[in-house]
């Protein structure tokens, strides 16, 4: 299938101590790889939002970037699955993540983590770290690989942190501001900005 090397390129990814696979062979990681291929199957546009990592209360429960329970009950995405007990129930960037693609015209921009594994605090799995450089440059070529297999044309990164480890992955992208920590209108400004400047160039 077309996203089978792009899931064997994340699992060739190193895993530290201080990180989680998501997409392993077990149920959780095939949980949450069946929920981001339904994901990848959806008709999308050729821009791809980039993040910098997955987070303990949305991507890291669901597989889905920017993605909570709170969002998969809401039915976001058709035939999300949910573990039997989540982690965490939801996560404030989803919930300005979705508003925003609500008022998006035409098909959607996927996203991604520049970083696929979850980083988190030593001893401390239900919390985030920023990722390493050495991880973000182990995770550039995997990236790189789903801006290929989806055919992006526009690779936009999402808040600055994004956009440095993207520079350090090779890949130069302008930014939006992130939706965390008051970034939310910014967030929606930005991106939807992006959506008219496309349907007018279109």
């Amino acid at each position: 299938m077309v996203f089978d090397r792009f899931f064997e390129m994340i699992r060739d990814v190193p895993v530290p101590d201080d990180a989680e696979l998501l997409y392993g062979d077990d149920e959780l990681g095939r949980l949450r790889e069946r929920n981001f291929r339904r994901y990848l199957a959806v008709p999308h546009s050729p821009v791809l939002l980039l993040g910098e990592a997955p987070g303990w209360r949305g991507m890291t429960v669901t597989g889905v970037p920017f993605t909570s329970v709170r969002e998969a009950e809401a039915g976001v995405l058709p035939g999300l699955e949910l573990p039997a007990t989540p982690q965490a129930p939801w996560e404030a960037s989803s919930r300005v993540f979705w508003e925003t693609m609500s008022a998006w015209q035409g098909p959607l921009p996927l996203s991604w983590p520049v970083y696929p594994h979850h980083p988190f605090v030593a001893g401390m799995p239900q919390s985030n770290r920023t990722p390493r450089s050495s991880e973000v440059r182990a995770g550039g070529p995997v990236a790189l690989e789903l801006i290929r297999a989806l055919g992006v044309e526009t690779v936009v990164a999402v808040g600055r942190k994004a956009q440095g480890a993207l520079a350090e992955a090779g890949i130069e992208a302008p930014a939006v501001r992130h939706p965390a920590q008051g970034g939310a209108r910014m967030f929606a400004d930005q991106v939807l900005s992006l959506n008219r400047a496309m349907l007018d160039a279109g």
